[in-house]
């Protein structure tokens, strides 16, 4: 994850933001969910967040928060007979309605118009070509997560699409940052670069729908696994070793998958 350069020290271990993060980079996550306290509760038994319950007039929308900083929320969703639920990430967005537009030039569509969030900051939602949805923020007061790549925070965020090619190109136009290929034979797999940092993946995987995954970062993937089958979630993909850090695909008790890693020299 990029840093930006309000970035604040507290302590020896956590980086704490104090700005907007970079145009193009993800900058919040957040999970509708059909209870709302069995969320609380499981997100609590996984990552330790204290999680501040939001009032009616935000709609219930509840700041998880990681030694006191924000870090993802959780939100009651509209309709709790959904079929499925699952964790939205944000770009940042300097100009919001300037992105907007970029999404439907690149043939993208938008599922939900530019809001004002109660003097937070501007907010919509869109789906790319292949169908996966993502969100847009334009920070004001909430710039958006203020702990990134630290234990229990997001670390990374990984687009899984049917067309690698034509997803490159779209985000590449929408986030106006360069999607670069990684150059491994056999494997469709570019990165979204702001400056000289990867801050997001494009991994294309024909056959498969599209979607968003958010990456959490844990002390230990395999401790993380544990606590959240006891806390009523499961496993989607048992821990692995890769290049990048030992990690898992799991799923709360609602269905909604994220992967926890345990970052190389962490």
């Amino acid at each position: 994850m990029v840093r930006p350069s309000g970035a604040v020290h507290q302590g020896e271990i956590m980086t704490r933001l104090t700005v907007n993060h970079p145009n193009g980079s993800p900058c919040w996550v957040d999970l509708d969910v059909p209870d709302l306290r069995k969320a609380m509760d499981f997100y609590t038994a996984l990552f330790g967040w204290e999680i501040n319950e939001g009032p009616p007039e935000a709609g219930g929308y509840s700041m998880c928060l990681l030694d006191g900083a924000p870090v993802a929320a959780l939100s009651p969703a509209q309709d709790p007979d959904a079929g499925s639920f699952r964790w939205t990430v944000y770009f940042a967005a300097d100009d919001l309605a300037a992105t907007v537009k970029l999404v439907g030039d690149n043939g993208g569509s938008v599922v939900m118009a530019p809001m004002d969030v109660m003097g937070q900051g501007r907010m919509a939602i869109a789906e790319d070509p292949s169908g996966a949805t993502f969100g847009l923020w334009q920070g004001q007061a909430h710039t958006g997560a203020q702990v990134v790549g630290e234990p229990d925070s997001m670390c990374w965020t990984e687009l899984s699409a049917p067309d690698g090619e034509s997803a490159r190109a779209f985000y590449s136009a929408v986030l106006e940052r360069p999607v670069v290929d990684m150059g491994v034979p056999g494997f469709d797999y570019a990165t979204v670069k702001v400056g000289d940092d990867d801050v997001a993946g494009v991994w294309g995987v024909p056959g498969e729908p599209a979607r968003w995954t958010i990456y959490f970062a844990v002390d230990d993937a395999d401790a993380a696994v544990a606590r959240a089958t006891a806390a009523g979630g499961g496993v989607v993909r048992e821990p692995q070793d890769s290049p990048y850090g030992r990690f898992a695909i799991v799923a709360d008790p609602f269905g909604a998958t994220l992967a926890v890693m345990r970052l190389p020299g962490s």
